[in-house]
């Protein structure tokens, strides 16, 4: 269930009313609620609503990798949010193990990915998301024509590395 207010007047009467929209969401009988404050570095100021896409994002090979997989990071710890979003790119019929230091969401936008891990194996296409959960012992394969991925993680997967 998604709900939303808009603060005590029911409707958006001026510019600032915009900042007393309160979006909370529930799963079974656990409630999520946004931040109270929002999440910046030290003189900042609050974060901005953004767009990307592949071409923002400066691709690096992943470390500790000799293969043909790429990441880059477009919003992580520089920028003051609690989460890392990035961009992926795998190669074709290229693997990547990998304990899960962080959890990490991975959305496949291009090609296939098999992730197989302690409790089983899947294979994800374009749309398709993935939940690699902290700890987890994970084995990611992409397949003949390679994948692109977006990722989201927390916390910071660069930090939990080091």
């Amino acid at each position: 269930m998604i709900a939303g207010g808009l603060g005590d007047r029911g409707g958006l009467g001026g510019r600032g009313d915009m900042n007393k929209i309160i979006l909370r969401f529930r799963v079974g009988t656990r409630e999520f609620r946004p931040a109270t404050r929002p999440h910046r570095l030290e003189g900042t100021g609050p974060m901005k609503v953004r767009k990307f896409a592949i071409s923002d994002a400066a691709l690096e090979r992943s470390p500790g990798q000799d293969g043909d997989v790429f990441v880059g990071n477009l919003v992580d710890q520089r920028h003051g949010s609690p989460i890392t979003i990035g961009y992926g790119r795998y190669g074709p019929n290229q693997t990547l193990e990998e304990t899960m230091a962080v959890d990490d969401v991975m959305v496949v936008l291009e090609g296939r990915l098999s992730v197989a891990g302690n409790s089983g194996s899947v294979t994800a296409g374009p749309g398709e998301i993935v939940h690699m959960p902290k700890g987890e012992k994970v084995t990611i394969r992409s397949h003949e024509q390679g994948a692109l991925t977006a990722y989201v993680t927390y916390p910071h997967w660069q930090e939990a590395r080091e």
